[in-house]
Formats: C-alpha cells, structure tokens, sequence
C-alpha cells in the first residue's frame, strides 16, 4: 500500500510539473515557467509598440517558446514608466528600449541608467529622415545647414517624442560637423513620429527629423521632401535622397531599438533569452518583418549590447555636453 502511495505522489508531481514547467537537476522548476511579458514603454503605434508585437508574432508562429506572450504598453516619460515598471518584475518580463534609457539619465530626467537593467540583446536598427515641406526654401542639406550656421533659432525644427533620442542627436551631429552653433538649434517636440510629419504637412515647423519610414509614404506621394538620412548609402523606397556623406557631412547614425531585462537576472536566464533571440533573428518569419518594417538587422547578443551601451553612453555623453543640453 505504501509503494502505491508513493507511486501516486511521484505521477502528481510529474504531472503538476508538466503544467507548469520542466524540473531542472536542482529540483527547481525551469526557466521559464510563467507568460511572458514583454513590455512596449509607449503607446499604442510607434517604433517601440510595433518592435514589441512584431517579438511576440515570431515567438509565438515560430513556436520558439512554451508560453504564452503578451505585450503590454506601458507608456509615458520618454519610457520610463515602462522601465521602472520592469524593474519591479522577474525575467519573465523584457522591455524595449533605445538610446532613451541611455539619454533620460545624462540628461537628468531619469535616475534610472542602462546599468540598471540586463542587457539581453541589441536587434534592429532604422535610418534617420530630414523632411522639409514641398515649397521650402531649404531643397538640400547645404542650404539648410548655411542658414542655420547665419542664424540657429530662425529654423523650427520638429522631433518626438523628446529631446536627446537619436532623432534629435543625429541632428545635432550633422550640425556640429558643419561649424553649427548647435546649443542655439531651435527645437520643438512632439509626442511621435505621426505628430511630427502633421507638424511638417500643417506648416507648423520648417523642419522634421525622424525615422525615415515615417516619412517615406508623404515622400513617395511628393506631399514632403526627404533632404537627407542617416545610413551609410541610399535606402530602398527613398532611392532618390542623398545621405549626409553624399552632401558632404560626414556622419552615420543609426537609431537602434533592443531589448533589457529587469536587474540581477541568473546566468540560466540570460542563457535562455540569448537562446530564444538567436533563434528569432535567424528565422525567415523575422526577416520579413524587417523588411515589412522598413528596418535593418542590427543584432548584439547580451555580452555585446552591454558593451555597445557602454560605447553609446559615452559617445552621447559627448554630444550633450556640447550641445549644454544639462542646464
């Protein structure tokens, strides 16, 4: 009798460890055991929400993972409700992030930096757009960049969703290169991208900086005039728009989005997302959508997107300082 009681208990505890995840050589359950949750830091729309659903859509077509994944917008605060959401919360949990978590923190706005978090992988990354109204006096990069060299703050320059993303930084970058006084660049912000390119069509602004995606539909229906991007050679769709180095301004800069965990993750977690993402990036599922997306792989695993966030911190460091951005 006492065998058969034993016997019952062992097919329960296997059973309930079917249910909830694999039992490791510890006698710990497994990561992961739980939904996953991946969290987009702004509204609904936007680079970081469409980053996040396009994440979820391979997981789960490609069936990389056992559970079940959600998106959850947690917007406000240039992301940082978002990240300071998930610091709250276990490896389950990942979020998007951007120069931003960088940025928020040299700037002042933010307590919280990118060392706070685990950095799990660097992903994608999209070209940078200066768009100008079909009647602007500005019709190239030089006679944009001559008049703000005569006078910086006559120019109304619209970016989203706040000052010191790679929108704005690129900007300044290819200003500074130029001999442009950039702490006098007369700035306005906007909440996203779609603000920015109504802002340009409504005649509020002279000049929009953003993802070039978002700017290429008015573009192609000659509603606004894309003047320069940010990659290192033309893009497909904006064939017919020089970069900055064909115009003579030496700069590359791309805007690139990835993915953090919360702090403190183990060494088995980071494993299993530097797995998972691997596997996500190399899938024809995943392409697809970058193309579909109009952005460019850009993949970092965890050991390099901590160092690459080393490098970026330092290299905005330089540019906000110079720009006296930290009153």
């Amino acid at each position: 009798m006492k065998r058969i009681y034993g016997t019952l208990i062992l097919v329960f505890v296997l059973l309930m460890a079917g249910c909830t995840g694999s039992i490791g050589e510890s006698g710990e359950e497994e990561f992961p055991r739980n939904t996953i949750e991946i969290i987009a830091p702004a509204t609904v729309g936007g680079g970081w929400d469409a980053a996040a659903h396009a994440i979820r859509q391979v997981m789960m077509d490609e069936k990389l993972v056992d559970q079940n994944v959600e998106v959850v917008n947690k917007p406000g605060g240039s992301g940082e409700v978002g990240w300071q959401y998930l610091t709250n919360q276990d490896a389950h949990h990942i979020a998007l992030n951007s120069s931003l978590m960088v940025t928020n923190h040299l700037l002042g706005q933010s307590k919280l930096e990118y060392r706070d978090f685990t950095p799990l992988a660097i992903l994608t990354t999209e070209w940078i757009a200066v768009a100008v109204p079909l009647d602007s006096p500005f019709q190239n990069v030089k006679e944009l960049l001559e008049k703000l060299k005569e006078d910086p703050s006559s120019v109304k320059i619209a970016v989203a969703p706040g000052l010191a993303n790679n929108d704005h930084l690129s900007f300044l970058q290819a200003a500074k290169n130029y001999g442009v006084d950039i702490v006098k660049l007369n700035f306005v912000v906007y909440d996203s991208g779609g603000d920015v390119v109504t802002s340009l069509l409504d005649g509020q602004v002279d000049v929009a900086t953003s993802s070039a995606s978002e700017f290429m539909d008015e573009h192609q229906a000659n509603k606004l005039k894309v003047i320069a991007v940010s990659s290192d050679e033309r893009l497909e769709g904006l064939a017919d728009v020089a970069t900055w180095k064909e115009q003579g301004v030496d700069m590359v800069f791309p805007h690139w989005r990835g993915v953090v965990g919360p702090p403190d993750m183990t060494e088995e977690e980071i494993a299993y997302w530097n797995k998972v993402i691997q596997e996500m990036i190399e899938t024809e599922a995943w392409k697809k959508l970058l193309k579909k997306n109009n952005w460019e792989s850009f993949y970092k695993d965890s050991n390099e997107a901590k160092k690459f966030l080393e490098e970026q911190g330092k290299f905005y460091r330089g540019i906000i300082d110079e720009s006296d951005l930290v009153e």
